[in-house]
């Protein structure tokens, strides 16, 4: 084993202070498995002076980027920076410069993957990406390699700990939506500027990687449907309870006769499924396949060393690979070109919560419109006055979505509707 396998890594946020604790902490273990040391030869800081939780060599922290990728002694590139430039242009250079490249950059990946796989490909080099999607729950290696004799079907998941933690909260305590967000960035869950968690960004861009894995078509984050959870109330909650339902943002990827639909919303999903009982700021991944069934891969989707395991785990494979001079073995699998489905051709069922005026005929007004839309109810569970109002909520049959929406664009018109309250989409079950 006197080998020895060199590491340049570009940032030493969350994510890098923890893939160093962990190349150096297991490195004994990690060397026995490759059968090569590894080591971290430099790490690109912007700040060599700040102070840090942990000890780092003399001489390994530079804030020139060369000294990594312009250096004909490291093998592989550790990229823990995040956003899409510079890392773009980094990650870039190390390929075409015969470098191998590990990455937990959902963004760039969701957005620029082709161009960073066909770079890869034309220069025989490996890019990994396990961390890019929940954190150290392993769900990319699984899709590629020990579920490739399947025709995957559908990928569903809570992919967001920060929306599933406050979702939690709400249904467990019956609080809301804003005094949630509150303790979660007081809790350090959210951030300061929560965007990209509650509109459901963050969990679109992992949608779009998982759908063109699973699919092995590109997907990319400009094609994914995307809703937040700020519409969702504490009386949204509290009928999803009494109907026998769970209120989760999922990331929601199905392969239909070529066609790819790719969304991420809230939904309403029955109790008795495996993700309704997947709470706080875990994540989960609910995958079908022909061969395999119903499968999920649970954990947590995000901290310090959870997302250090996947990226340390990337480094031993490219490792491995290194050592046994084979690189592309599971490059990028996107060979097909399948349409996406535009989100008016889904068909799901969906709940309804209306404010309308409180008098005879409302409700068969409102039942009228949805049939010649040809929206079938299927239950109507609730009706209270609210300020001299009437609240209905409805649960539809399938229907196509825009079947649905040109039928809320008629009852938002009524004379006799205050509000349309919310729509929610329900999945996870059959008719």
């Amino acid at each position: 084993m006197g080998k020895t396998i060199r590491v340049g890594m570009l940032g030493l946020g969350t994510v890098g202070t923890g893939v160093y604790k962990v190349l150096t902490q297991n490195a004994d273990s990690i060397t026995s498995r490759v059968g090569a040391s590894i080591s971290v030869e430099k790490i690109v800081v912007n700040n060599i002076n700040k102070e840090r939780n942990i000890k780092i060599a003399p001489g390994v922290m530079t804030n020139k980027v060369e000294e990594v990728l312009d250096n004909p002694d490291i093998d592989i590139v550790v990229e823990v920076m995040g956003g899409i430039e510079p890392a773009q242009t980094y990650i870039l250079k190390a390929l075409r410069g015969g470098k191998h490249v590990v990455t937990a950059n959902k963004d760039l990946i969701a957005e620029h993957g082709k161009e960073l796989f066909d770079a890869e490909k034309e220069h025989h080099t490996d890019l990994f990406f396990e961390a890019s999607v929940a954190g150290g729950i392993p769900i990319i290696r699984p899709l590629k390699q020990c579920l490739a004799a399947n025709k995957v079907s559908g990928v569903m998941g809570i992919i967001n700990g920060t929306t599933n933690f406050i979702l939690t909260k709400m249904t467990k305590e019956g609080r809301d939506f804003n005094d949630v967000l509150s303790e979660a960035q007081q809790l350090g869950y959210a951030e300061a500027d929560p965007t990209s968690d509650i509109e459901g960004l963050d969990a679109a861009r992992k949608t779009a990687i998982l759908a063109s894995v699973a699919f092995n078509t590109r997907v990319t984050y400009q094609d994914v449907y995307v809703e937040g959870i700020t519409k969702v109330g504490a009386m949204d909650i509290k009928y999803a309870n009494e109907l026998g339902y769970t209120v989760k943002l999922l990331g929601i990827a199905k392969d239909q006769e070529g066609q790819v639909e790719v969304r991420v919303h809230p939904v309403f999903i029955p109790n008795a499924h495996p993700l309704a009982a997947v709470n706080d700021a875990f994540n989960a991944i609910f995958v079908t396949g022909d061969a395999v069934g119903e499968t999920m891969f649970y954990g947590p989707g995000a901290g310090e060393l959870p997302t250090a395991s996947a990226v340390v785990a990337d480094v031993i494979e490219v490792a491995r690979n290194i050592q046994s001079n084979v690189t592309g073995r599971i490059g990028c699998t996107c060979y097909e070109e399948k349409e996406i489905k535009p989100i008016g051709d889904i068909t799901s069922k969906y709940y309804l919560r209306l404010i309308v005026k409180d008098e005879p005929g409302v409700l068969a007004s409102i039942a009228s419109v949805l049939g010649n839309q040809k929206v079938s109810i299927a239950t109507v569970i609730q009706k209270r006055n609210v300020e001299a109002l009437a609240e209905v909520v409805l649960i539809t049959h399938k229907v196509k979505e825009q079947n649905l929406q040109d039928a809320l664009s008629i009852i938002k018109g009524m004379s006799i509707t205050k509000d349309i309250a919310n729509v929610i989409r329900v999945e996870g079950e059959d008719e």
